[in-house]
């Protein structure tokens, strides 16, 4: 479980400090169907994009540390679920997205609940971890950490 959530917290990040990257570089260029803007969509855009790219560092910053810190995979899962929600309340507002946007959103709200049961997941075998190498310390007579 370990190595699969290090491995999806790696994923995570990369992808969206790469994504972050080009919103904030190239602007609203990286938005399929969304035309021209003008020059406060894009400036809105590229703001967003860094906060993307600082979002996608918080997730290289979890998958660096062990044992991988669960409280905060589930704030940032959280955080990209609300974004999927996000997509949807747009959709209900305002209309059918890009299928591209559909796509995007379908990964924001699925992923989400993986992250979750992984980092639970984790959380329990390295309380388990620890648990036994307690009872192993107390059983050889040398102090426990």
């Amino acid at each position: 479980m370990a190595r699969l959530l290090k491995w999806l917290s790696w994923a995570m990040g990369v992808t969206d400090v790469v994504i972050g990257a080009a919103h904030l570089l190239i602007g609203m260029g990286t938005v399929p169907g969304a035309g021209s803007p003008g020059p406060t969509v894009d400036s809105l855009m590229r703001f967003f994009g860094a906060i993307f790219l600082g979002y996608g560092l918080a997730w290289i910053w979890v998958a660096r540390q062990t044992p991988i810190p669960s409280r905060m995979v589930r704030a940032l899962a959280g955080i990209f679920f609300l974004g999927g929600a996000s997509r949807l309340l747009s959709w209900a507002s305002l209309g059918r997205p890009d299928w591209f946007q559909i796509v995007l959103m379908g990964l924001e709200l699925a992923l989400p609940p993986l992250y979750f049961w992984l980092s639970t997941a984790d959380e329990r075998d390295t309380a388990a971890r620890r648990r036994s190498a307690e009872e192993t310390g107390r059983g050889t007579g040398r102090p426990t950490p």
